[in-house]
Order: C-alpha cells, then structure tokens, then sequence
C-alpha cells in the first residue's frame, strides 16, 4: 500500500471494505481479484486473498468484505480494529451516499479510532449520468480538507473496468499552467523557463501533503526507485553480484567525473576543500551523511582546518565503492547522478589474470599493512593523509583505513588504500584461505631499531607468503623499514637482506616519517601493484612444491610420449606381420 508505514518485510496487508449496503462493496472486491463480475455477486465475499506478485511490492494482500447491517456493527467494528487499510465506499449515482461519508462513516471511524489508512471509492461510475459529471477534485477536495485522514480517493466501475485516480492523473496543459501559477505565487523562485525549480518541487509536493494527498508524492518517490523506508529499492540499484574473490568493484570514468564536478558545486568558496557544513548540505538529498562513521570518518585527506579536499572525497568514494558498492550506488544517485547507473561501477579483471597477463587494468589498489605494535604503521597511514608526525603512541584496536590519490608519472593517478591490520587481527586475517584475493599488495612495516619488531615481522612475511602459496593467491609484498632515523638493529640489516634474496622481493624500503624521508615509498607500492607478477614471495616449502609440479608434468609428458611411441611401433608391426601373412 502506499504509504510511509508499510514495510517490505511485512507478511501481508489486510484490506477492509466499508459503506452503505448497495454500494457495489462485493462487486468491487470480485473485480479486484477476478477482473470481472459474476452476474450473481453475495451480499457479503468470503476473505479473498491476492497472490503476493499482484502487487509488485510482492506483499499479499487479503481484503475481508462487510456488511453495514445494524446485527453486524460487532463484527464490523471488529474487523476495522484488525485492519492494515480501509477502503470506504460510495455510489457514484446516489448522492446520499457520498453525503454519507461526512456525515456517518468518516466520523466513524474516527470514533473508533482508526489510524491506518483510508482509500474513498466511488462505485458504480458507469450509472452515473452525464448530468451529474463533476470532477472527483471538486466533489472530495471539500471531503479530504475536513478528514485529513483520507489517503487517496478513486471513482470505478467493476462492470466496465474503468477508474478515475483523484490526484494522480496526469496533467492536461491547462492544469500544468494551474500548477505552475499556484507555486508561483507562494514561491517566487519555485518557477523558471523550463519548469519547475527545486524550490518549487519541493513547495508543491510540501502542498500535496498538507492537503493530505499523499499518494501523489509517494508515487513520485517509487517512479524513481524508493521504497517505504525512503531508500532506493535494491531492484533499482544494478549492483554486480558474481564476483569472484579476486575481483572488486570501482566506480567508473564517468562517475568520478560527476563527483568532480559535484565537488565543485559546494566548494563555494573554491579553494579545493569543502567545509563540513557543505558536506553535509551536499549529502542533504540522502538519507544520511555515509561518511560520518568508521572506516570513513577519518580515512582520507583534510586540511589543517579539517575541511575535505577533493583527493580527499573522490578517494572516500573510492573506499565506500570497494566495500561496499550497492550503498556507494546509492549515495551517487542521491546526490544527483543522472547516467546510467548500470553503468556507474565496473568490476575488474581477476587478478589471477593480471599475474598472467603481467599487468592490470586496475585504478583502486587495496593493500594490507601487516607489522608488531609500535613499529610505525599508523604514522605511516598518517604519512599518507599528510598528517603531522606525532610522538604519542596509542595502539590501534579494530582495522584502520587510509586511502588518497597517489599521482604518476606522466600524469596518471591511481588510488591507493591502505588498510592496517592489527596485531589482535593477523591470526582472523590468516585463517581465512581467501584473504589475499582481494589485495593487490602486502606491506610489512617494522621499527628497523629494534630486534624483536623485525623478529615478529618476518614471522608474518613467511606466515602470509605461506599462504599466498597454499591458496593460490599469492600477492606482491613490500618490507618497510621504519624510523630510519634512528640507530638500526643491525642483525636486521643483515637478516633483512638474506630474507629477501631467499623470497625472491625487494629489499626493505627505508622511511623515516618523523624526518618526514618518505623515501616515495607509496609510488613504489602502486608500481608493485602495477606489476602483479613481481615480488611474490617464494618460500622454501614453495620452490620444493614447484619443482614436484614441474617433476611429475615432465614424467608424465615423458610417459605421453613413450605411451605414444609404443603405440606407433606395436601398429607398424601389425602392419608390417599382416602384410608379411598375405604375402605368404
């Protein structure tokens, strides 16, 4: 039913008819569930239940008839009070049952206290005479000023199939001109050559609920895709939905485009930064600001004022479009995208493909930033967001993400997140076989002056290399070595260096984010992610594995061949004995 109480998980809608006996409550009932009329219709109907697709909100509806009789107000009253919506009806060709509803059957139910929803019926449209012809504005608009409580009203006729909907007809011409002259006298700016402004949408549909025309408004609502809940309906939001573990979801060119410009729009002041105040107004058309909670509060790029750049809100768009593209859908269409929006994300290749094909197609690289406590994995993030260098520590609880824009060479721009794994969260992160088809690149940070972080962070390079190999899913891997300014361990040096060669990466990358030396360590991982192929780690229990692979293809290409050759030689010599026989 439309409305703003209804709800899609609702197991179904119960519907009571009510009005004067004679006022075809039972022919309209048979025509609802039939599309037709037997020539002997009951005084009263049996329940009839719809099926759950006749309506497409898939909700089955059950509609009870009733009879106005004086020995059955009992059960009527009853009846009502079970309701979910009540349609009332009236004779089109007796006017003393349109009178009625004023002077009887509203106040009725209001005295029983009904509050759910009431659809007026006029019945019998096709007996009514054209001397009688009045529109069904100027006959219920009186009606619904006094009952605020009407939903909607409709004139039918169950023997011609014919009904004329109050409010929701569309406009002829001169009634358009009506509309716009009503808006702009109350809104002066709610009108322009082209029609009505957003000012003046708003203020008429503003009108149509304050005269209780409700149904008007929600069935503009549901022609572009919203549900009672007034959030886009999933049947609206093309997502993509067989993905397989390597593969992820980006937005696509023309998306990040409209983002741009949108950006743009509410950066009034066009010093490339939005203020929150015009975020927030620049979300106003969405249910609520997607962003105002983790992992996006604080995962991209601001000012020293706090305001969002515009690395900043095409990263978090980034971000929300890999972990979740359906809510990342709809907050575009919210805010104003008008493409396609089948169109608006597109899913990349596997990776798996990429290794092969030694390349990616990729614009979004996801990395997973492994490393002890206090080994310099936030100040990296932070590093990333071009945050001040803090000496206070606090251990990170829960997983933490960063994401920006990371210019090229050349001009290209790839987006990069970083999502920090904490300590508490390696051993959930190991256990699942699937966990590095997501990833593009692995990163080990570790504090290159103390022993036991680069003990603890080679443990997680094998653990993590082991299984990129037993899950088919191996990723390129980084080792930084942070807080290069200070003295280093030196056995890590040297360790560092032989673990590398063993494992077939690069050696550790030095950085030092309180000297703010980078070392242009985040083009490095993007180049990594660019190179699927290279730096995956190849452990010993790996490279035995391979040479088995490799041992037992070559013993069975050997058998092939052998198997091949005996066949070859035992046919030449039948050949050979069958053509010796018959010369014999």
């Amino acid at each position: 039913m439309p409305g703003g109480s209804g709800s899609s998980s609702r197991t179904g809608v119960r519907v009571v008819v009510v009005g004067d006996r004679g006022t075809g409550k039972s022919s309209l009932i048979a025509a609802a569930a039939t599309e037709s009329v037997p020539e002997k219709v009951p005084p009263v109907h049996a329940p009839t239940r719809l099926p759950p697709d006749f309506y497409p909100d898939r909700v089955p509806v059950t509609i009870i008839d009733t009879s106005s009789s004086l020995e059955n107000k009992g059960k009527l009253n009853e009846e009502l009070k079970r309701a979910d919506a009540v349609v009332l009806t009236y004779a089109c060709n007796q006017q003393s049952t349109l009178s009625r509803l004023s002077s009887y059957w509203l106040p009725e139910l209001r005295r029983l206290e009904i509050k759910v929803p009431i659809i007026v019926a006029g019945c019998k449209l096709d007996l009514r005479g054209d001397h009688n012809a009045t529109s069904l504005e100027e006959v219920m608009g009186p009606i619904m000023q006094q009952f605020r409580e009407i939903e909607t009203c409709v004139e039918c006729s169950a023997t011609t199939m014919i009904q004329v909907k109050c409010f929701n007809a569309p406009l002829q011409p001169a009634e358009i001109v009506g509309v716009k002259r009503v808006v702009q006298e109350k809104q002066h700016d709610g009108v322009n050559d082209l029609g009505l402004t957003l000012s003046g949408f708003l203020f008429l549909h503003a009108l149509f609920i304050e005269k209780g025309r409700l149904e008007t408004t929600w069935a503009v609502l549901r022609k572009f895709g919203y549900g009672d809940d007034l959030e886009l309906r999933d049947d609206f939001l093309p997502v993509p939905t067989k993905l397989s573990p390597d593969q992820s979801v980006e937005l696509a060119s023309e998306a990040v485009e409209f983002l741009r410009g949108i950006f743009g729009l509410y950066d009034i002041d066009n010093d490339g930064a939005v203020r929150p105040a015009e975020l927030e107004d620049l979300f106003l058309t969405a249910p609520e600001s997607p962003w105002d909670e983790a992992p996006y509060k604080d995962a991209a790029e601001t000012t020293a004022l706090g305001n969002l750049t515009l690395k900043g809100f095409v990263s978090k768009w980034a971000l929300m479009t890999l972990l979740d593209p359906r809510h990342s859908l709809a907050n575009l269409i919210y805010v104003g995208y008008g493409g396609d929006p089948a169109a608006a994300l597109r899913v990349t290749r596997k990776r798996s493909v990429d290794r092969k094909k030694q390349q990616t197609e990729r614009n979004v690289f996801r990395c997973l930033l492994f490393g002890p406590q206090n080994a310099g994995k936030s100040a990296l993030l932070n590093s990333f967001l071009e945050r001040p260098f803090s000496e206070n520590y606090a251990p990170t609880t829960g997983e933490q993400y960063a994401v920006n824009v990371v210019d090229q060479p050349g001009g290209n721009k790839k987006t990069l997140i970083l999502q920090e794994i904490p300590e508490e969260g390696v051993k959930k992160i190991l256990s699942n076989k699937e966990a590095l088809a997501s990833c593009d690149v692995t990163i080990f940070v570790y504090d290159s002056s103390d022993e036991y972080s680069w003990k603890r962070t080679k443990e997680l390079l094998v653990e993590v290399a082991r299984l990129g190999e037993d899950s088919g899913y191996g990723v390129p891997c980084l080792l930084i070595a942070s807080k290069d300014d200070l003295k280093p361990y030196t056995m890590a040096v040297q360790d560092s260096a032989r673990v590398t060669q063993e494992l077939g990466i690069e050696p550790p990358i030095p950085v030092s984010m309180k000297s703010k030396d980078l070392n242009n360590v985040f083009s490095r991982i993007i180049w990594a992610a660019e190179h699927p192929h290279l730096n995956i780690p190849e452990t010993e229990t790996g490279r035995n594995r391979k040479r088995y692979r490799h041992l037992v293809n070559s013993s069975l290409v050997f058998v092939s061949v052998g198997a091949a050759v005996a066949v070859v030689g035992l046919a030449a010599y039948r050949a050979y004995a069958a053509r010796r026989n018959s010369s014999s």
